[in-house]
């Protein structure tokens, strides 16, 4: 699978991932790629997928969602399957979250739709727990 953004230059392919030891959803190996969280809906399916990328540079390379926050309502991404068929999803809304805070809509959703949430960090980087302070979701819905 692929995850296609055109307007912040996103071409990337699509790990899959589940939950880490401590019941985060996990990230993707190579910071170029991105992951979809596959104990969820496929991106398409009625529900929520999830698909998380890293953001900052790292060792000089730079992360598929560095320009994530750049996405504005109306903006266009396209998820790639094996077979070839895309599906169009349009940005609805950005919501920015405590890494502690209750994310559950996130994963989540029963209107009976397909949504596709795009999920990366933000900030500056904390050197004493190794980790951004907020986290970035961007929700859109199927077109």
């Amino acid at each position: 699978m692929r995850l296609k953004i055109p307007g912040i230059k996103v071409d990337s392919a699509i790990e899959y991932v589940g939950l880490t030891s401590d019941g985060a959803m996990d990230v993707p190996k190579d910071r170029s790629n991105t992951a979809w969280f596959e104990l969820g809906p496929r991106p398409g399916e009625n529900g929520s997928a999830v698909i998380a990328g890293h953001y900052g540079i790292k060792n000089g390379k730079r992360s598929a969602f560095d320009n994530l926050h750049k996405l504005r309502q109306g903006d266009k991404v396209y998820a790639e399957d094996e077979k070839g068929a895309i599906t169009t999803f349009v940005v609805s809304k950005t919501r920015r979250y405590d890494p502690k805070a209750d994310a559950s809509d996130v994963f989540g959703s029963n209107d009976g739709k397909a949504h596709l949430n795009l999920v990366t960090c933000e900030g500056v980087w904390d050197k004493v727990s190794e980790s951004y302070p907020i986290r970035l979701v961007v929700f859109t819905d199927k077109e």
